[in-house]
């Protein structure tokens, strides 16, 4: 039995590579470079470098690209995700970020609420997500994992390209929207990624963007 003079463990981060669950964030955390990730998952007790310091200390494996977190909390808020973006509400359509590897992936999720300001009008007895927007969302989740780079901070990811683009379902108030997009070339200013939009696991939409970061 535990001493109990002894004071108790400080609680760490877990980590973990295959539980479907966890979330995930882009690491080796760079967290000299992307600040919003480390706000992300702080937590009070113990900064998180030196939980992540004990996890060599236990022998447990720090993967090279990829951070699992604990379901309840979120890879990057909206708040965080607005130290990354331009876009304010309401034209920013993401909720939160749940994976995150700068300059190669994201996937963010969008919850579609019945007072969206587009569902009024689109349409008053049949509310849909507009197309155009189901793309704008993926361009944003897209800007994320071009924007997040060092080199790209605090700029203008703006499109250059879209392609390809279908339709497979409508998306309606209660859906969550899941947002992916893998970027496939950088060359300089220029990205180009594969995006899609599903809900519940289902295709709504896919496409694949260009974006030009403003320099």
């Amino acid at each position: 039995m535990p001493d109990p003079s002894e004071p108790p463990p400080a609680r760490r981060l877990l980590a973990r590579r295959h539980d479907g669950p966890f979330r995930r964030i882009g690491g080796e955390l760079p967290l000299g470079r992307l600040d919003p990730l480390e706000i992300a998952i702080r937590m009070p007790e113990t900064p998180l470098q030196e939980r992540l310091d004990a996890f060599g200390k236990e022998g447990i494996p720090r993967f090279p690209r990829i951070t699992r977190l604990i379901p309840h909390v979120p890879s990057l808020t909206k708040e965080e995700i607005e130290a990354i973006l331009p876009h304010r509400d309401p034209f920013l359509l993401l909720d939160e970020v749940v994976e995150l590897t700068p300059g190669e992936k994201v996937v963010a999720r969008k919850q579609v609420r019945p007072d969206e300001w587009y569902l009024s009008g689109h349409f008053p007895d049949r509310p849909i997500m507009p197309g155009v927007l189901i793309v704008e969302a993926m361009a944003q989740a897209g800007a994320v994992a071009v924007l997040s780079e060092e080199e790209n901070r605090g700029k203008l990811a703006l499109f250059a390209g879209i392609d390809g683009v279908r339709f497979k379902r409508v998306v309606e108030p209660g859906d969550e929207l899941e947002l992916t997009c893998e970027l496939e070339r950088v060359r300089g200013p220029i990205g180009r990624g594969k995006a899609t939009a599903t809900v519940d696991g289902a295709l709504a939409a896919r496409g694949t963007l260009t974006f030009a970061v403003e320099q």
